[in-house]
């Protein structure tokens, strides 16, 4: 059974459609919208700040979710991917976002929607990502435009993809 526990009064809310692995946690003020998953060994600590999550977003094996004590909260829009091993971290995501492997976002940054993080990029505290580009590096720069055919074969396949994998662990 997956950790989902209160903690100072305030537990987690995830509808019934959302599919959480055996060995995932969630703790505290996290709200999950609609046909999200959180997959193995992910981290989701709404313990020092709120975490809230639109439709359609699946965390990924291993990555963390995190936010900073009554300071930043994380805000993530609808229809996100965030990749194996990444840590967002008290930021806001928009819509259409696709965080890739093993990257970092901190602090106060905002993701606008449509836009990729390459993996392994480093998003540096306060970051403005703008919409309908990828980021990539160390730290993280505008690399280039989002092709339409980057968002429709990339950011939203995937976000498709983690919903049919879910059911099939249901």
């Amino acid at each position: 059974m997956p950790v989902i526990k209160a903690v100072r009064g305030k537990e987690p809310q995830i509808p019934e459609d959302c599919f959480v692995a055996e060995n995932a946690t969630i703790v505290g003020e996290v709200t999950m919208g609609k046909e999200c998953s959180v997959w193995f060994n992910a981290v989701i600590r709404g313990d020092v700040h709120f975490i809230k999550m639109g439709n359609k977003v699946n965390v990924q094996d291993g990555a963390v979710i995190h936010a900073t004590y009554e300071k930043s909260p994380t805000i993530i829009g609808n229809n996100v991917s965030i990749g194996h091993n990444a840590i967002v971290h008290g930021c806001t995501i928009q819509d259409n976002v696709l965080v890739g492997m093993g990257s970092i976002i901190m602090d106060d940054c905002v993701i606008e929607s449509n836009t990729i993080i390459a993996a392994g990029a480093v998003v540096a505290k306060s970051t403005r990502v703008e919409s309908g580009s990828i980021y990539a590096g160390i730290p993280a720069k505008k690399i280039k435009d989002i092709s339409p055919e980057l968002t429709s074969g990339e950011v939203n396949r995937i976000a498709n993809n983690y919903v049919k994998y879910a059911s099939w662990f249901k």
